[in-house]
């Protein structure tokens, strides 16, 4: 088997952090190409990670003919950058939030049915146990149709979202650049585009649930740039109802540096899954069942997504638990979000899928 040459479009904190030391797993992946801006730390990166070639501009990634491609870059512009990935020939993985807007999402979507390549999200709680523990409660018995689900999440975000630190544990040279964050030209928002694209992540693949509508609130405290708490209350496609909130926690007050808890009722049954205290539970029927989890189980991490593009990439079969329209549909709950906020109104979905609604999940999925 040859070797996988992976790109890179945009090597920030969490690309340093993550990304780079998880594709280095694999001992086939290639280190092809890397891009970001910053002469000093692009050059770090290069030799840090041995890189081939490093450039300032994305398009030399793409020119160094990768097989994989992982889109770091800020929110704002990923659309560009994993669009002219997937025109390309390359699979693509991609951060979340996938898009600031929905309509970008779906073209995306559209675009790796059109060429044939994989797309998959950041979504790194979806391969956990935890998750595919809840996953399998789903996929053996369900909940019915769905009718009511909340999510809450909380993050200690508050230093990073409100410029007055960084995230923990952060490197020295993984430093989170601010206005990544905290200008929502790029970001598109504050807490909602950088933890809730979590969360809905993992409670829209469960119930693969799309939003229809929904009313929003908003808070930004310590005279934060942008949005540190959120609380939305949704109505979802088949009239089921749902909440949403999250909010930027303080340091040392969760045990891990995310909490998530999500919970679904449905005609027939209900679920329960809560990353923090590493549970997943299922009721139906009279039957109650709950998952036999191992310490560090509900830890986030972005190795999921990692490995699945590395086996695209491989032209492995593989289970891709975070695809495009799934990122399409979070984006479509965090703009209506945005949306109401601003306006004080309810808020509709302002966006059809461009291509069967499924995108890449039903077309080139392993």
């Amino acid at each position: 088997m040859g070797r996988v040459r992976v790109g890179v479009i945009g090597a920030g904190s969490w690309t340093i952090s993550s990304h780079l030391p998880n594709l280095l797993r694999h001992p086939d992946v290639e280190l092809v190409a890397v891009s970001r801006k910053g002469p000093d730390l692009l050059a770090w990166v290069k030799d840090e990670f041995g890189f081939a070639v490093a450039s300032e501009d994305y398009r030399d990634v793409l020119d160094a003919d990768v097989d994989v491609c992982v889109v770091g870059s800020p929110s704002a512009l990923h659309f560009e950058h994993a669009r002219a990935a997937l025109e390309s020939g390359a699979h693509v993985m991609c951060e979340k939030p996938f898009t600031v807007d929905p309509g970008d999402a779906w073209e995306l979507v559209a675009t790796a049915e059109r060429v044939h390549r994989h797309l998959v999200v950041a979504f790194g709680w979806n391969y956990q146990q935890v998750a595919q523990a809840a996953q399998a409660f789903m996929a053996d018995g369900g909940i019915g149709e769905l009718e009511q689900m909340s999510v809450t999440m909380s993050s200690v975000t508050r230093e990073l979202l409100s410029n007055t630190g960084a995230y923990p544990g952060a490197s020295d040279h993984a430093v989170p650049e601010s206005r990544t964050w905290t200008d929502p030209s790029v970001s598109g928002g504050g807490y909602g585009q950088a933890q809730l694209s979590h969360a809905l992540g993992l409670a829209l693949w469960l119930t693969g649930a799309r939003i229809d509508s929904g009313i929003a609130l908003m808070s930004a405290p310590m005279d934060a740039p942008v949005e540190l708490h959120d609380a939305m209350t949704m109505r979802f496609d088949n009239g089921a109802i749902g909440v949403l909130s999250g909010g930027s926690s303080h340091l040392g007050a969760s045990r891990y540096s995310h909490a998530l808890e999500i919970r679904a009722i449905g005609s027939e049954g209900q679920i329960m899954v809560d990353t923090e205290r590493e549970a997943a539970w299922h009721y139906r029927d009279g039957r109650e069942r709950a998952a036999e989890l191992p310490p560090g189980s509900g830890r986030q991490d972005c190795v999921g997504p990692i490995d699945a593009i590395v086996a695209a990439g491989r032209g492995e079969p593989f289970e891709n638990a975070s695809p495009g329209e799934l990122g399409a549909r979070t984006v479509e709950v965090l703009d209506i979000a945005y949306r109401s906020a601003r306006s004080g109104r309810l808020e509709s979905r302002r966006t059809t899928p461009s291509t069967n609604g499924r995108g890449d999940g039903s077309a080139h999925d392993e």
